[in-house]
């Protein structure tokens, strides 16, 4: 029985990426859907429990490469077409993510595949899976569908919801990988799961982004005491990032990463597409500009429009009030 195969991502204590799990979690309910199965592959030192553990997300079978570096795009290229090759999978799913692109990229390259990039939803038509994908600076959406197996789709990052609804336990199967030449001449020195601080904005339920609009560097200091009080973390436009004037971990939109937090207070951000297109899945959006024509209060909740260098730091002292009493 043919199915979907979704490479999953850990770090270096064995915990599983949050947009692997999405993936996961999608692929299991495509899969009810088509009549198949869904299965995982993991790369490197994974523990038989937490292998067996994502079965939890609906994964029948996790196929295991332990020799294979994990961090490194080509070695898990190898693995997956080699898992699709003799287990005859018809899709493979990948959450969002720079190395699920890379591996997405490889394998579509390896096996002759179809592939679909920056996907934020897939849906069962006909017996087969098409992948729907933003286009036109996100005004369309594009239904895409596959000529033939395999089919290889790579999610925007957190296009996929985590739910944990399986049976609890997975079988694990190890499996022996002949590397490709070319897949043993880089090694790994160092492993980062971001450039620059560690923010971790994909997880936050609530983010103050700061862009232009706040002057200079010295300034996200009042994005960042006002976070500190919502008990958020702080993100960054591409603008800021490209000045420098904070990391590109926190960056947001089509080139930095995309959220979905309960609340995004944006600080002197005009709200471009390629923002919009990071943010645009919040639930509620708060927008401050002193600019009243500023696209972005086209798609908020609320915007207040004023100086925020005098706004932030009273909202940041009520809150703070608000708290203590």
């Amino acid at each position: 029985m043919a199915g979907i195969l979704v490479y999953a991502l850990h770090d270096d204590e064995g915990n599983f990426n949050k947009n692997s799990l999405g993936a996961l979690s999608e692929a299991s309910k495509l899969a009810g859907e088509l009549g198949t199965e869904a299965a995982a592959v993991v790369v490197g030192e994974v523990a038989d429990e937490a292998a067996q553990g994502l079965g939890a997300y609906g994964v029948s079978k996790v196929y295991r490469a332990k020799d294979v570096p994990e961090g490194l795009a080509q070695p898990v290229v190898d693995v997956m077409a080699k898992v699709i090759g003799d287990e005859g999978y018809d899709y493979a799913l990948f959450g969002g993510g720079l190395l699920g692109f890379e591996i997405g990229a490889g394998l579509t390259a390896r096996l002759n595949a179809g592939v679909t990039m920056e996907v934020t939803e897939v849906k069962v038509q006909d017996g087969k899976l098409i992948a729907e994908r933003p286009i036109l600076q996100d005004s369309q959406i594009a239904d895409v569908g596959y000529v033939d197996q395999p089919g290889v789709i790579i999610s925007r990052l957190n296009a996929f919801d985590v739910q944990e609804g399986g049976s609890g336990s997975a079988e694990v199967v190890d499996v022996d990988v002949e590397l490709s030449e070319w897949s043993s001449k880089a090694s790994m020195v160092q492993r980062g799961e971001q450039r620059g601080e560690d923010v971790n904005i994909e997880d936050a339920d609530i983010l103050v982004g700061g862009g232009r609009g706040l002057g200079e560097k010295d300034n996200f200091k009042l994005a960042e005491d006002l976070a500190e009080a919502l008990g958020g973390a702080v993100a960054a436009t591409r603008a800021v990032v490209d000045a420098g004037w904070y990391p590109y971990a926190a960056q947001i939109g089509q080139t930095g990463k995309t959220v979905a937090p309960k609340l995004y207070l944006a600080a002197g951000i005009s709200g471009a597409i390629q923002h919009k297109v990071g943010m645009q899945s919040s639930e509620n959006v708060l927008a401050i500009n002193k600019d009243p024509n500023a696209p972005i209060f086209e798609f908020s909740d609320l915007g207040v429009v004023g100086d925020l260098h005098k706004i932030l730091p009273k909202l940041t002292e009520a809150i703070k009030q608000k708290k203590g009493s």
